[in-house]
């Protein structure tokens, strides 16, 4: 049976609506962005057949709600097998944090892997909404599987004490740091896809 691998793309939030629309009319578009040129779309390709590589599109990433995102997941996590891989990259990393850390799953969790997580709204800039985990990862520790927390020094939104913050909440978890990925904005992210074959053949 594939193992099956479920990321959980970033997004941004807003405190009010008037926020998200002068957000939206500034913004600039990049067409890359819609030619599924990032590390998460590459990941069935790059990880192989033995793998089935979930990339569920999370309600609104633009102006992003937990509660929805909660329950689109609440209903795929029910559909998923046992030993599966959980990747949460920027605010899909927070969101697993804090999901795993408030519900029971339905499913035995092999590995959760944090990319560019943020932690909370003390030394963040962008507004986090109720994006942020309570102070007890214990559930989340309890059953999370195997945690990898992947961040990048120089990281220009997500800053790198919210890692020490997870280090601190959970000091087992394996940690990737990097000097120069940024928010891990890349195209291909091999270091990655050579975790999830390596802890897959133990």
């Amino acid at each position: 049976m594939k193992k099956q691998v479920v990321v959980i793309h970033g997004g941004t939030t807003f405190k009010t609506y008037k926020d998200y629309i002068s957000f939206s009319k500034s913004l600039e578009v990049d067409l890359d962005r819609y030619r599924g040129t990032r590390w998460k779309d590459s990941l069935p390709e790059k990880l192989g057949n033995r793998f089935d590589v979930l990339l569920p599109r999370m309600p609104n990433p633009t102006n992003a709600k937990y509660n929805e995102w909660k329950i689109l997941f609440d209903k795929i996590a029910c559909l998923l097998e046992n030993n599966v891989i959980l990747i949460g990259h920027s605010l899909g990393g927070v969101f697993l944090a804090k999901y795993l850390s408030e519900n029971k799953f339905p499913k035995k969790i092999f590995a959760s892997i944090l990319v560019a997580a943020p932690y909370d709204q003390k030394d963040i800039k962008e507004f986090l909404g109720d994006f942020v985990v309570s102070n007890n990862l214990a559930k989340f520790k309890k059953q999370g599987g195997k945690i990898f927390l992947y961040h990048s020094k120089d990281d220009p939104i997500v800053p790198y004490i919210d890692l020490e913050k997870y280090q601190k909440a959970l000091p087992e978890a394996v940690v990737r740091v990097f000097k120069d990925r940024e928010h891990f904005g890349q195209t291909k992210f091999p270091e990655l896809v050579r975790e999830i074959k390596r802890i897959c053949r133990k």
